[in-house]
């Protein structure tokens, strides 16, 4: 007896909830995410080691951010590389949602940087949103230099070309752009001495192995208060609340230059369900907003101020660094060793 069109209907509709529960069976990470997400632990990955200006910044907002899930949001380190081997353990990782990426400006470097990455900043990430936003850096001289501000140290190095040296946390991060940038527009010949990692390159300048850095305030700050190094400037546009007797560049005499610093931002692996995204802005937008929140990461990391900007803000502002990181990069010729 040949079958109704009704029957016809049944079976498509049979047809099509069966390929609808394949598809489900097929990405079950996928429809978890999209239904009462999160539904368990969420881990954020740092590819920095732990004590780090990043992951101080993170572990407070980490705590109000489980509050508001619900749902416990553990940090894992993963570092070396410049970033990198995090980086890319998370545009690996399945793009549910359970796996974020907290990273800084580096993550816009290396994409110049490193010629054989098997990842793409661009391609294999979706961003969620700003974290942090850098205000400046501290130009800081060792005690034992003879100069309290930047003219001077600008004539002292002229008197002797290459004799003083910068520290950097190593090749090709926001600290050597920001130092070659001030080589070139104050005409100094501060030579580079990197090493590997902020505590190192800063206890460098402490100890006088190097004489100068430029820094971001979070980490120079309480040597700065101790008198084991002198501030002598300021790369951001305006004053810093927390130095405000220290200058900006414009003031100390060095024209066009202005360097904010990096920012701290999150990301997902690309093809992260849009309503995830979404909820997971929101939720860092809200947070960033907790008057206790804010003063905890005003105490714990000076010289950056809270963000929230949204995923296609953020997307755009890493788009534009990798560019003109890019530029800059090639015209002083930095590449990974």
């Amino acid at each position: 007896m040949p079958s109704s069109p009704r029957d016809a209907l049944r079976r498509r509709a049979l047809l099509q909830a069966a390929g609808g529960s394949a598809l489900t069976l097929a990405l079950p990470g996928l429809a978890r995410a999209q239904s009462g997400y999160p539904s368990q632990s969420i881990r954020i990955v740092i590819p920095f080691a732990a004590g780090g200006t990043l992951d101080v910044a993170v572990r407070p907002l980490a705590l109000v951010l489980s509050s508001q899930l619900g749902q416990p949001i553990v940090i894992d380190n993963k570092a070396g590389a410049n970033g990198v081997i995090g980086t890319e353990y998370v545009a690996r990782a399945a793009p549910d949602g359970y796996t974020l990426l907290a990273v800084t400006a580096s993550f816009a470097l290396n994409a110049t940087m490193y010629k054989d990455l098997r990842y793409d900043v661009i391609k294999d990430f979706a961003p969620v949103a700003g974290l942090m936003q850098g205000t400046g850096f501290v130009v800081i001289v060792n005690p034992a230099v003879p100069v309290n501000t930047v003219q001077e140290l600008i004539a002292l190095d002229r008197k002797a070309p290459g004799k003083l040296s910068y520290s950097s946390p190593g090749i090709g991060n926001t600290i050597h752009i920001a130092s070659e940038l001030f080589n070139q527009r104050a005409g100094t010949h501060l030579l580079h001495v990197p090493y590997k990692g902020s505590a190192p390159s800063l206890q460098a300048v402490v100890a006088g192995e190097v004489q100068v850095a430029i820094m971001p305030p979070g980490i120079v700050m309480p040597f700065i208060r101790s008198g084991k190094l002198r501030a002598i400037g300021f790369t951001g546009p305006v004053r810093m609340p927390e130095l405000p007797d220290l200058p900006i560049m414009s003031e100390a005499g060095v024209k066009d230059f202005v360097f904010s610093g990096t920012w701290m931002g999150l990301f997902a692996p690309a093809a992260t369900p849009r309503p995830v995204v979404t909820r997971l802005h929101a939720e860092v937008a809200k947070a960033l907003q907790q008057p206790a929140l804010r003063q905890t990461l005003a105490n714990a990391v000076a010289g950056y101020v809270p963000d929230g900007s949204s995923p296609e803000q953020f997307g755009q502002q890493v788009q534009e660094d990798v560019k003109r990181y890019g530029d800059i990069l090639r015209k002083f010729n930095i590449k990974a060793e």
